[in-house]
């Protein structure tokens, strides 16, 4: 009697012990997969110092550890999307916020977008000069408006009322999108019979000047989704042009099966409603993740002219960065649920 209790409990205190040394279903880290991008175009090794190919490097992994921190510790699609971004809005290398292109006013015109897959809210701003982390405002659209875009002076106005970082236009400066708007503007005195009122024809010829925009998707632990893209726009803009980025369905999507953020020439995508486009190829045409991506960016894109590239992430976790240019700044992580550490692939030219 007494040997029959002291098993049953040894074998009782040996469960205990179990259950707090081993990982449970409940304790062990569920899947989640971070893409991100920094813009596309002409980007070859020919035209990239070693030094400043390690800076990119470094910028794209830095964003990256900030994502799998937070998304290891369980913090939602949304937090996560917004704060990488802002990260790379802070970054001078990329084209969006402190290393936005110039327009061709001297200026800086910023767009940013933001989406949650879980119940289709969005929010955008467009054409801002003075917010220092365009991404947050459009957050702060979403959550804090029954908007979804508000676009310059108004935008700005929001902003500085809910207390967001306000910065002069100057701060987005740096001398290399300086020197980016001098040789498009003489390029375009080459080019243009009316170099004051640019042509279709003029526009098509800037080939390394509609690039610039950066991005990341996210599927989290709960299986949630969101994107957010945000640019500087285009070298030389004027007229108060505004690209794709803050649209939604063009250069920001998200829903329950895909989450996309695009980059490129930006007149295309609208055209193409390329994120949406994706996402319904999904959802109605039955295509895979990769196919979609794939038919829209490598075949039907070019078709019409445009070029660019876009990430996104299915959720199952799927990645996909496809690009038909010479490069794209880009890179994932992803945690599957067999795999002890996540996944991950930075990348910036075509191989």
């Amino acid at each position: 009697m007494q040997r029959n209790f002291l098993n049953r409990r040894t074998a009782f205190l040996l469960t205990l012990f179990l259950f707090f040394i081993l990982p449970t279903g409940a304790q062990q880290t569920k899947p989640y997969t971070l893409v991100i991008h920094g813009g596309a175009g002409t980007i070859t090794r020919a035209n990239m110092t070693p030094q400043l190919e390690q800076a990119y490097y470094q910028s794209l992994h830095r964003a990256l550890d900030l994502g799998e921190k937070m998304l290891a510790s369980g913090q939602s699609a949304l937090d996560v999307v917004e704060k990488v971004v802002r990260l790379l809005e802070d970054d001078s290398l990329f084209n969006a916020g402190k290393g936005a292109v110039f327009t061709n006013a001297g200026e800086h015109e910023l767009d940013a977008a933001i989406m949650d897959g879980r119940n289709l809210m969005a929010g955008s701003v467009a054409g801002v000069k003075t917010i220092r982390n365009p991404i947050s405002a459009a957050r702060a659209v979403m959550e804090k408006t029954e908007h979804v875009m508000l676009s310059g002076i108004g935008a700005e106005a929001f902003a500085r009322q809910i207390g967001l970082e306000m910065v002069p236009n100057t701060y987005f400066n740096t001398e290399s999108r300086r020197r980016g708007l001098k040789r498009a503007i003489e390029e375009e005195k080459k080019n243009a019979p009316n170099p004051s009122f640019p042509t279709a024809g003029t526009f098509s010829a800037r080939v390394d000047w509609k690039y610039g925009t950066v991005g990341a998707v996210v599927v989290d632990q709960q299986g949630n989704l969101a994107a957010a893209t945000s640019t500087g726009g285009m070298t030389n803009k004027r007229f108060g042009r505004i690209g794709d980025a803050p649209i939604i369905g063009a250069g920001t999507y998200a829903d329950s099966l895909v989450a996309v953020s695009c980059t490129g020439w930006g007149e295309y995508f609208i055209r193409m409603v390329m994120a949406k486009s994706l996402a319904d190829r999904i959802r109605f045409a039955g295509e895979s993740l990769k196919q979609a991506g794939d038919q829209l960016i490598k075949v039907v894109l070019p078709a019409l002219g445009g070029d660019g590239g876009l990430i996104a992430v299915d959720r199952s976790g799927e990645p996909i960065m496809p690009f038909c240019t010479e490069g794209m700044y880009r890179g994932y992580i992803r945690k599957s649920a067999d795999e002890e550490k996540p996944r991950r692939v930075v990348a910036i030219y075509g191989n």
